[in-house]
């Protein structure tokens, strides 16, 4: 066990940068889900329309799906769940695995998505991208994959 004296406590910038990584994260999310609330959608299933849009056949197995959402299996179900009873998407059985399920995009799913995606985007646009300069988005990204890949690497995924 770390002693309190062993412990590496944050300097005034470095706390100072880490809270408002928070906040800028706590704020941009609150503010994409509301932009999402008026098509009836959650930044949840938005990310999921997306990586189903984004995928071979517009289809993924749910496991795949759950890992790439960062989210459990029955998070994701329950998800699913509401999704399809919305039309968004249908699962189905996986041929080669009985035990299977693949989460599909159904054509109002896709529908959705090209009708929100513009919006979405405008929204990314408008509380972050257009507020920094090209040169920081540039610099930010190159500061944020060693983050990255860091956390991929514990949870065990490339």
């Amino acid at each position: 066990m770390e002693t309190e004296t062993a412990t590496r406590w944050l300097t005034d910038a470095e706390q100072c940068a880490w809270r408002t990584h928070l906040e800028v994260n706590r704020l941009l999310t609150y503010q994409l889900e509301k932009d999402l609330q008026p098509f009836g959608l959650t930044l949840n299933d938005y990310e999921i329309l997306v990586n189903l849009s984004e995928s071979e056949d517009l289809r993924m197995r749910m496991s795949d799906l759950a890992a790439a959402t960062l989210q459990s299996k029955s998070r994701l179900s329950h998800q699913i769940t509401r999704m399809e009873n919305a039309n968004l998407v249908r699962r189905e059985n996986c041929e080669s695995d009985r035990r299977g399920l693949y989460a599909v995009l159904t054509e109002h799913g896709m529908e959705t998505m090209q009708k929100v995606a513009p919006h979405h985007v405008a929204s990314v646009r408008r509380h972050f991208i257009d507020l920094l300069d090209p040169e920081v988005l540039l610099e930010l990204d190159k500061a944020l994959k060693p983050v990255a890949q860091h956390l991929r690497d514990q949870r065990g995924r490339p």
